[in-house]
């Protein structure tokens, strides 16, 4: 069956659904793969679920009229998203960097929204899945798209644009994350490059933090031709106070206004939001407004008042640069209270696992905060530089001494990688 005929059905169809305990009625069900599950095998329970197809690629599971036999599953998927894609002519926004990109999506979708119908990325679905079932999802009202894209190795951010084809992208930053798929610092400034080549080759529009050296630079050496640059000369904003809440002016209306986000990698977030709303005709007045009223969720960035403590809960992801960021922001944190930091492995690292734990732990020392607390097994190196560290490995001990210490009275970090799941400990902070 061709892409044409399977869009067809697409467009008769509910949505798409890729797990049968989601199955409504109407939904065009994927039959995906992955190591530890293969989707062909529900297809006939997808249909019985009310599935008006099922998209399947082994043939022994083509047992109902109602299964679409093709060479690959995923890769329809992509084709799918693809062709659904082309059918807008509306900006689409790609959007990738090391650090901060589910912060810049959220702040850039407020800013959009406030003049425009616009549809982004859920969550962190930014993967070569997330990506198509994201603009599988896009309404045919939207007038503006943001598609997050992730990537741990190189080509991963050519095969996402190939399929979104993003008209307009900016990096947030390169810093040291995924070390281990991109090989090093080198490899994820090539890898996360990948969207200036896309945009270059498809004469897209690169946004560029005049401020960060390294996108510029790197837009400078691919020579892109359509750049718009803010940040110090275009549509910039004041930076009042970054601590213990980020405050602006904006030059354009000379109001001032305040985030419940803290940090100046923050106001670069917040920065980055506003040019690109700006560039797109959003009034000075409502992207501010919008911006200043954005409140995160998921744990980022969140800070939590619980049994008297000010929890500052960042425990989505974790990698060594936006952890040097969330410490040094938080040394600088001003408040009254005792600082207390819990930090959690960091993963995808490989053979920089070690020195990049050592140099957190230098960092951390360095801070001088009233307790500090690691948890997990690569944390150990950092305890080479931190010798004063409380230490766990498992939960079950980390919490029943969270328990023991009735912490007060403080203001609290907690950050680490998702794999490590420390918001937890929210479970144990300011109970009697």
């Amino acid at each position: 069956m061709s892409i044409e005929e399977i869009y067809q059905r697409f467009k008769n169809s509910n949505k798409i659904c890729t797990d049968t305990r989601k199955i409504e009625k109407y939904d065009l069900f994927f039959a995906l793969k992955g190591d530890n599950f293969n989707g062909n095998k529900f297809a006939e329970q997808a249909i019985k679920n009310g599935a008006n197809y099922a998209i399947i690629d082994e043939a022994e599971f083509n047992t109902s009229p109602q299964c679409i036999l093709v060479d690959s599953v995923l890769e329809t998927l992509q084709t799918l998203a693809n062709y659904h894609r082309k059918t807008f002519d509306i900006p689409v926004i790609g959007l990738t960097g090391s650090n901060g990109k589910t912060t810049n999506k959220e702040l850039l979708k407020a800013a959009l929204s406030s003049i425009y119908k616009v549809h982004a990325t859920v969550g962190n679905l930014n993967n070569h899945i997330g990506v198509p079932l994201t603009l599988l999802a896009m309404p045919l009202d939207t007038e503006m798209a943001i598609i997050e894209m992730g990537a741990n190795h190189q080509k991963e951010i050519d095969e996402l644009c190939q399929i979104a084809e993003p008209s307009h992208g900016y990096i947030t930053n390169i810093g040291k994350a995924h070390l281990e798929g991109f090989g090093g610092l080198e490899g994820v400034k090539k890898g996360k490059g990948e969207l200036y080549d896309f945009l270059k080759a498809s004469s897209g529009y690169a946004f560029i933090n005049e401020s960060n050296e390294t996108l510029v630079s790197m837009a400078l050496e691919k020579e892109l031709m359509q750049t718009i640059y803010y940040g110090k000369t275009h549509h910039k904003l004041d930076l009042i106070l970054d601590s213990p809440a980020i405050s602006w002016k904006d030059l354009s209306t000379d109001d001032t206004y305040t985030s419940v986000l803290s940090g100046k990698y923050n106001f670069e977030n917040i920065q980055a939001a506003y040019a690109v709303a700006r560039f797109f005709n959003v009034p000075a007045e409502k992207a501010s407004e919008a911006l200043s009223h954005y409140s995160p969720d998921n744990n980022r960035s969140q800070i939590i008042e619980k049994g008297g403590n000010a929890i500052y809960l960042d425990a989505y992801n974790a990698n060594p640069s936006s952890m040097e960021a969330a410490v040094r922001n938080f040394s600088n944190l001003e408040t009254p209270r005792g600082k207390v930091v819990f930090l959690g492995d960091m993963f995808e690292l490989g053979e920089f696992s070690e020195i990049e734990h050592q140099n957190l732990g230098k960092l951390v020392k360095e801070a001088d905060f009233e307790t500090v607390v690691l948890f997990g097994e690569q944390m150990m190196h950092a305890l080479k530089n931190l010798p004063q560290a409380y230490y766990f490995t498992d939960k079950f001990s980390i919490h029943n001494w969270i328990l023991d210490k009735k912490f007060e009275d403080k203001a609290i970090l907690i950050k680490g990688s998702r794999g490590v799941k420390l918001e937890t400990l929210l479970n144990f902070i300011g109970l009697d």
